[in-house]
């Protein structure tokens, strides 16, 4: 399988490495050490060497930092992990609420006559560096450059990752590296740049057609870039991994020794844009005032998906909604009490894995019943694997990574007869994501200036959820792609081809979780008769082709809108996806896609 139940981290781990971690502070001199999730690239999702954060304190969310000082750690958390986390860490480490509790603030709070606090200047941006600087001015606290000191304690770290790359077919891509090299150099040109640090993995493998192995679930390959202003580009990446793409890259893509890497930012003519948010301190050093602060150069061509990817993105949702019918049809079948979380996500693998272009899972499966749903990014391990019991809802999230493209779907299952408590907020839920997917705005708005459509339901009845709407989606790349986002935190104005989730959610601690999620991409609007000819106007297109349990909606609650839609949903899926299961799959997709 590609998933895996193993525990891969145990509070009592947790302790004897702080203790080590404390003998190299005071070793170095140091009164603390700032222990990020992310590694050099900035990723979200990263390889073992890099898993810092898990391996200190067992914390294995993909967010949150540590702030190891000499005698105190705090495992800064948001709300999504507020619940994963009590279980995960050892009571020699402190959860802080973050963002509520500003790292600068908890530091002043804990070291009141000032210190030292190292961070490794590979895994921080010059941008979160800024802000902590200014947050911390006039409180004595140094933050101090350092050698990683985790590192230094940590035995047996793993190696670098060194998969092998392979080219993304043109078919799939939609159009040649050359041409994306091309257009991104007449963007630098107009912008007076010579060149452009490209350090995030996904940026530089979309630019290049390639994709990679270096990360679990994502089809990455570790790397650096500079491209120049006449679409040369310089690629500081292992050339062990690159044996099978050099006829691919051709001649103006040279590949460097990742060690070179600081030579060439010291030797480059300027001006050479950084992204702020997303390059290392350690880069922006080097550069000096060589260094142009603007966005990675593939953010947003990256983001706004061209014809192919978004026909190939609708072709993979095709072949994964069939799956997931499969496996939701083989659920119903079970009686309750009779398996488990982790006998779902082998049978859903197994049907997924039927198709020969998926190449792995696009995030490890959230199968969660009970009070397991109610921990927002649970992983089912062998200790915790639950029973799925009579009255439970279980939150299913899962996705594929597919030659053609990546998938991300929750649906919130009944097993047994689940009490009216739980219809009412899945209704909730259900509306919430109803409304969102149903929604015309004017051309120009961000995230954050929707996004509140997909939490009304819920805040009318005194209820929310701690984690954004929704996410951009990658490519047959990164499950989770920016700079868009369905978020209050998210200020990129959404444009046509760009894909985001959808995923309303509601959680209890202790009882049920809720989530329901469809991919969008974002297309230009029809007109409507009467309305004002001037104003341009997006809406959305479902990818998304599954049925939403009606056994969990309350349907005198639900609008006659909301009704509408999800009939018109539900004979979408049955028209689109019945041609592809199983006879006895389409019996019961018939039922499962009836009208209210």
């Amino acid at each position: 399988m590609f998933q895996s139940f193993e525990v891969t981290a145990r509070p009592e781990q947790g302790p004897p490495r702080l203790e080590a971690l404390r003998g190299e502070l005071a070793r170095a001199g140091l009164d603390g050490f700032l222990v990020p999730r992310a590694d050099a690239h900035q990723g979200e999702y990263v390889a073992p060497r890099d898993d810092r954060l898990a391996w200190l304190t067992g914390f294995t969310g993909s967010a949150g930092f540590c702030a190891a000082l000499r005698d105190v750690a705090g495992v800064f958390i948001d709300g999504r992990y507020r619940t994963q986390v009590k279980a995960q860490v050892a009571e020699f480490f402190t959860p802080v609420p973050w963002p509520e509790v500003s790292l600068a603030d908890w530091l002043k709070d804990q070291l009141p006559e000032g210190g030292v606090v190292g961070f490794d200047p590979m895994l921080h941006t010059p941008g979160q560096m800024d802000l902590l600087v200014e947050a911390l001015a006039g409180s004595r606290i140094e933050l101090r450059r350092s050698e990683n000191m985790v590192d230094r304690v940590w035995e047996n770290q793993p190696a670098a990752p060194m998969g092998k790359v392979a080219a993304h077919p043109e078919r799939f891509a939609g159009e040649s590296h050359a041409a994306k090299r091309q257009r991104l150099a007449a963007d630098l040109r107009a912008a007076g740049q010579k060149a452009a640090l490209i350090t995030l993995p996904d940026s530089h493998n979309w630019l290049l057609n390639i994709r990679g192995q270096d990360i679990p679930r994502n089809p990455v390959a570790h790397g650096f870039a500079v491209l120049h202003d006449d679409a040369r580009v310089d690629l500081f990446m292992a050339a062990e991994k690159l044996a099978d793409v050099a006829d691919h890259l051709g001649p103006e893509v040279v590949q460097h020794d990742p060690a070179g890497l600081p030579d060439t930012l010291r030797a480059l003519e300027g001006p050479v844009r950084l992204d702020r948010q997303s390059a290392p301190v350690l880069f922006a050093d080097l550069l000096g005032d060589r260094a142009q602060a603007g966005e990675d150069p593939c953010a947003l061509p990256k983001a706004c998906k061209n014809d192919a990817e978004i026909a190939g993105a609708a072709e993979a949702h095709l072949r994964d909604g069939a799956a997931m019918a499969e496996l939701l049809a083989w659920l119903d079948a079970q009686p309750p009490g009779t398996i488990t979380e982790t006998q779902v996500v082998r049978q859903l693998e197994g049907l997924r894995r039927r198709d020969p272009s998926l190449r792995d899972i696009s995030f490890e499966t959230i199968s969660g019943s009970g009070p397991n749903g109610a921990i927002i990014h649970y992983r089912v391990n062998e200790e915790t694997d639950s029973l799925l019991q009579d009255g439970h809802l279980l939150v299913l999230d899962s996705g594929g990574q597919y030659l053609d493209g990546t998938t991300d779907i929750t649906r919130t299952i009944a097993i047994g007869s689940p009490d009216q408590d739980a219809r009412s907020a899945f209704t909730r839920v259900l509306s919430g994501m109803i409304a969102m997917s149903r929604l015309r705005w004017p051309r120009g708005l961000a995230g954050r200036d929707i996004e509140m459509l997909g939490r009304l339901p819920l805040w009318m009845a005194g209820q929310d959820f701690d984690h954004g709407l929704g996410h951009g989606v990658g490519a047959y790349l990164s499950v989770h792609e920016g700079p868009q986002r369905l978020s209050r935190m998210s200020h990129v104005p959404l444009l046509p081809g760009m894909i985001l989730s959808n995923e309303p959610g509601y959680y209890r601690e202790g009882a049920f979780g809720i989530r329901i999620e469809n991919l969008l991409v974002v297309q230009e609007a029809p007109a409507l008769p009467g309305g004002d000819a001037h104003r341009k106007m997006l809406d959305w297109r479902t990818l998304t082709l599954v049925p939403i349990d009606r056994r969990l909606i309350d349907v005198e609650a639900l609008s006659p809108e909301a009704r509408d839609w999800l009939n018109a949903y539900h004979r979408d899926v049955a028209e689109k996806i019945g041609p592809r299961v199983s006879p006895v799959t389409k019996l019961w997709l018939d039922a499962a896609t009836a009208p209210l």
